[in-house]
């Protein structure tokens, strides 16, 4: 479903999930669970800035020549 997403649409996401632990909402029951969610979209987060990393470098460097 977050593959769809965009990176912006992503840190949305992980930031209204963080904020769950912090609202009136939090049940520690499901405290692992959001955790485990939160946990992979900060992981497909990082993937997607890696690959912006990248592609930025290739970008500098086609320009340095």
């Amino acid at each position: 479903m977050t593959e769809k997403m965009s990176l912006n649409q992503k840190i949305e996401k992980l930031d209204n999930e963080v904020e769950w632990f912090y609202s009136d909402d939090f049940k520690l029951e499901q405290a692992v669970e959001k955790y485990k969610e939160a946990t992979k979209l900060a992981k497909e987060i990082e993937k997607d800035l890696n690959g912006l990393k990248n592609e930025i470098e290739v970008l500098s460097e086609d320009f340095s020549k």
